[in-house]
């Protein structure tokens, strides 16, 4: 009996499948560094930039408790993540903006008055290195601004408001100041403390008075449009007070608001300016 026996002794080289195994480790690692590595790193940009607008707002609120509570400390730990916590007093060279607040044209059948507030607020600035992103508290106020845009948002308001009935409108004005130039990454912790006895300003503005708000940014950093919104639009002073602008938000040019008082009694103005001190970032 022929038995035939038939084997087939072909088979993969080992070397052959080590490459494939190697060569899909290597696609994959590619592709994780092609497309999921920058998008994890945007996410920890964007969580970085969110960490430090609620950090900005518990230190607007640390001001609020200096200038209206009468708190004599504050301190607050924070984390700062993708850039520097830097102060900006309102003695530098380059200030990111002023204000004025003056009174407009005074008609001779008005009751003469007189204001004229000239105010450097100073800010403490976080700067995003991945982001290119500042947010500022400045004046009471948070501000964000991107450096490749001309725009602005407030992320939380400043204490200005208009009582319609007292026909009072106030404005909180704040100052930062410090003895040195400071500024920190990583681990930071904010000391501030209130100097000087506030400003107090009042005056009674007769009816149909004007008084006009200047605002001129900085050179390098321009909030206007953000500011503007808050004047001309979030304010809640009555519209018809709101009676003309002048210059556009975003140029880096000064805008002037004329304010009108359009109530039926003299319009109460009261202005002050709490100074508060960084001692330490």
């Amino acid at each position: 009996m022929d038995k035939t026996t038939r084997s087939n002794e072909s088979g993969v080289s080992e070397a052959i499948g080590f490459m494939l195994i190697f060569g899909m480790v290597i696609v994959g690692i590619g592709l994780v560094t092609l497309y999921g590595y920058p998008l994890l790193l945007k996410q920890q940009v964007g969580a970085d930039e969110k960490i430090m607008e609620k950090n900005m707002i518990v230190l607007q609120n640390d001001v609020k408790s200096l200038a209206y509570k009468t708190v004599p400390f504050k301190e607050t730990s924070l984390k700062i993540g993708g850039g520097a916590l830097t102060i900006h007093n309102s003695s530098a060279a380059n200030p990111s903006s002023n204000i004025s607040i003056d009174n407009g044209v005074v008609a001779s059948y008005l009751p003469p008055f007189t204001v004229n507030t000239r105010f450097t607020p100073g800010e403490l600035r976080y700067e995003s290195v991945s982001s290119q992103t500042d947010i500022s508290l400045q004046n009471g106020a948070v501000v964000l601004r991107q450096h490749q845009a001309s725009g602005s948002v407030m992320l939380a308001e400043p204490r200005w408001f208009f009582d319609t009935a007292t026909n009072t409108m106030v404005i909180n004005l704040v100052e930062f100041t410090s003895e040195t130039i400071m500024a920190k990454e990583g681990i930071g912790t904010v000391q501030m403390s209130l100097t000087g006895e506030p400003y107090y300003n009042e005056t009674l503005v007769p009816m149909n008075g004007n008084i006009t708000l200047t605002y001129n940014p900085g050179t390098t950093q321009d909030y206007s449009v953000a500011w503007d919104n808050y004047i001309w639009n979030t304010w809640n002073i009555p519209q018809s007070y709101k009676t003309y602008r002048f210059g556009t938000p975003g140029t880096g040019n000064q805008v002037i608001y004329y304010l009108n008082n359009a109530g039926s009694t003299p319009m109460t103005l009261v202005i002050k300016i709490f100074r508060v001190n960084i001692k330490s970032i």
